[in-house]
């Protein structure tokens, strides 16, 4: 994952969390219960803070060339997927063992944290 496709990922996963923000706040909170609804918002909420992690990843990137950031990058997005993805698809489904895959992207999340860390500190 390149700096360019970090940034384009992170501008496309704020573009959404905006998006499914409103239609949670709008569409849902009708047709859901509160407790569902606050798994979705939970989803939203992790995927606005690390879709501006990618963007601050993709910034980085071009003044930091480092495998650690790409790496960054890549599991920061597969943790969104992973972690957002599934309590969107709990929050409208309600199928619990849905819940199963979110803490996946939570490691993933961590892991790319730890990543940029890595990045910076072998920098100096």
């Amino acid at each position: 994952m390149n700096n360019r496709n970090i940034l384009l990922s992170g501008a496309i996963f704020m573009t959404l969390a905006v998006l499914l923000g409103a239609f949670g706040a709008h569409a849902l909170k009708n047709s859901l219960s509160p407790e569902m609804l606050a798994v979705y918002k939970t989803g939203v909420e992790y995927q606005f803070y690390h879709a501006l992690g990618l963007l601050l990843i993709g910034l980085t990137g071009f003044h930091l060339d480092s495998k650690w950031l790409r790496r960054s990058g890549m599991l920061l997005t597969v943790g969104i997927l992973l972690f957002s993805g599934s309590l969107y698809l709990l929050a409208l489904t309600g199928i619990k063992v849905i819940g199963a895959i979110t803490p996946i992207g939570g490691v993933s999340f961590v892991a790319g944290w730890i990543c940029l860390a890595i990045a910076v500190w072998k920098r100096s």
